[in-house]
């Protein structure tokens, strides 16, 4: 073990224990600066194994570097910074500190160099995440959070058999490259995804990240989900299964999106969308879609904070979360509008935004690859997300029929990390190379050639065309849309209801004859050992001696035969 290297995830975790115990502009300062302290550290990890200790005959490494890891470590202490900066004003005392935790166990797994640190940060990761979202306090967050931490152990109890597996056949603890040759790589690649939002079980998302407070969303968007995304690109590259998994999760997004009314549902829907993305670059598996994934999830994190930061804005100033009941919020909020707008350009890859310089990596390794079908699917996807995110967020909440609500501007922490995050949607776009510099292998892409930037603006122009022709059908109700969680929130209860009358019906249908046998048995009883029974009466001593010399010459004769 390297002593003069602290470890910058544990050091977020220790001081998040701290900021409890501390008010005013002292907590202010710490919440902001912890975070960049940890930055800092993260930049003092050498490449290789730094910390390693003995467990159970095995040698762990919770602390290790490469490119790949830095990347991931750099933008979960950054989205600390500036989720911290925003719920400065936050009243719950609960929520910074465990998203702080969360943010720690995050960085803890991107530095980790084998699975059970993995195991135990991703669980450490699941349990202060119910935390951010219980500590909204409302009962929809409480039910919420119930769900959430169940889907989260589930994928826990699969991840660790899978890990208990592969060490067992293995016997070797290093979180490397895995080929799906086992049961048990079957069910570590099951546990990651189950973190990744991949459906069946992609419910848990949309279902509990609303729910969370006007700043706990912020929090919520940025670790999980891409630390499955690290998880899976450290190991499991190359597995083309994954294609097709992020292809659906691509679309499914989208569907669900158009069909949502909450603001923060849609987003939600959206990370399930863009994660879709990520995964299909890691199922490529080259290097060209390798840097994809992990650049897209490093601007991803940016963009969505900066969207959700938007939403919660809203959401604090008027109360309101759905898109029926908002719109024309630019009179008065021009500020969150401009940085919501903003980040929905980043997310619809427009040129000049992080996200254009992103996600066309991964297009541009599947047509490399040759991979017809999943680059046409692709470049599908990215006019469904300008339809879902890139217009319809903006348009319904900002700029749509005057809803006659007049709100202020949120306070100025929540302005200034809405325009340092604007700022960073803008210059990663404008300024390519310090992000491309960060990524695991060397690139060789220029994202600006007058070829791409003219597909990519006439592909937007003709979804924004089709969204406003389309606008009548588009338009919400006060309504919610069930997902997979329709299972668990409506058949499961039902079925539980069902059962418990049928076992209640066959209580009482059984209960009666059973009843009525065990009060023939207790009088048979009663009638022989109760204080007027047989055993219970006197008996002379003569009778008492006749019985006793029967039992003894019975004993006699069973001996003797």
């Amino acid at each position: 073990m390297t002593d003069t290297v602290l470890h910058p995830g544990l050091m977020l975790i220790a001081g998040a224990l701290l900021l409890p115990w501390l008010r005013g502009a002292a907590r202010a300062v710490a919440v902001v600066a912890l975070p960049l302290v940890v930055l800092a550290l993260v930049w003092q990890v050498p490449d290789g194994p730094v910390w390693q200790l003995s467990f159970l005959e095995h040698t762990l490494t919770p602390m290790q570097g490469d490119k790949l890891s830095r990347l991931f470590a750099t933008i979960f202490a950054l989205m600390a910074a500036g989720g911290g900066l925003f719920a400065l004003g936050q009243k719950s005392r609960v929520e910074v500190p465990a998203a702080f935790v969360y943010a720690g166990s995050a960085i803890s797994v991107a530095l980790a160099g084998d699975l059970i640190t993995v195991f135990v940060f991703l669980e450490l990761m699941a349990v202060s995440s119910t935390l951010v979202l219980w500590s909204q306090g409302e009962a929809g967050a409480y039910r919420a959070a119930r769900r959430y931490v169940m889907v989260h152990l589930l994928g826990g109890v699969v991840l660790f058999a899978g890990v208990t597996g592969h060490v067992v056949q293995t016997g070797d603890v290093a979180f490397t490259r895995m080929a799906l040759d086992s049961p048990a790589h079957w069910l570590i690649l099951i546990g990651f995804l189950i973190n990744a939002g991949a459906p069946p079980l992609s419910a848990w998302l949309p279902d509990a990240y609303p729910e969370a407070s006007w700043s706990g969303t912020v929090f919520l968007s940025a670790f999980t989900t891409k630390t499955a995304v690290y998880s899976l690109i450290r190991g499991f590259p190359g597995t083309e299964l994954l294609i097709w998994v992020g292809l659906f999760m691509v679309f499914y997004g989208i569907v669900y999106a158009l069909l949502e009314n909450d603001m923060r549902r849609i987003l939600a829907y959206s990370i399930v969308n863009q994660v879709g993305f990520m995964i299909v670059g890691i199922g490529i598996g080259t290097e060209m879609a390798l840097n994809g994934a992990a650049a897209h999830a490093f601007t991803h994190i940016i963009y969505k904070a900066l969207l959700l930061m938007s939403a919660g804005s809203v959401l604090l100033m008027t109360n309101r979360r759905k898109c029926s009941e908002l719109g024309g919020l630019f009179h008065s909020m021009p500020l969150t509008t401009v940085c919501g707008t903003i980040g929905a350009l980043a997310i619809s890859s427009f040129p000049l935004t992080s996200g254009f310089v992103s996600k066309s990596m991964v297009s541009q390794a599947a047509a490399d690859g040759h991979l017809l079908w999943v680059w046409l699917a692709l470049t599908a996807a990215s006019a469904g997300v300008f339809l879902h995110a890139g217009i319809k967020f903006p348009w319904f909440v900002f700029f749509q029929k005057d809803s006659g609500l007049r709100p202020a501007e949120p306070p100025a922490p929540m302005r200034w990390a809405m325009v340092f995050f604007a700022f960073l949607c803008i210059a990663i776009g404008v300024w390519t190379e310090p992000l491309y510099a960060l990524l695991p292998y060397a690139v060789n892409y220029v994202p600006y050639t007058a070829a791409h930037v003219l597909t990519q603006v006439q592909l937007l122009l003709f979804s924004g065309l089709a969204f406003f022709v389309m606008l009548p059908w588009l338009k919400r109700t006060l309504t919610i849309t069930l997902d997979t969680d329709w299972l668990w929130r409506r058949a499961g209860p039902a079925l539980w209801q069902g059962l418990r009358m049928a076992y209640t019906s066959a209580r009482a249908g059984v209960g009666r004859p059973l009843k009525a046998l065990g009060q023939g048995v207790l009088e048979a009883v009663e009638r022989t050992h109760g204080q007027e029974g047989r055993l219970a009466r006197t008996w002379a001593t003569r009778s008492m001696a006749l019985w006793v010399m029967v039992l003894l010459l019975g004993y006699l004769l069973l001996y003797y035969l």
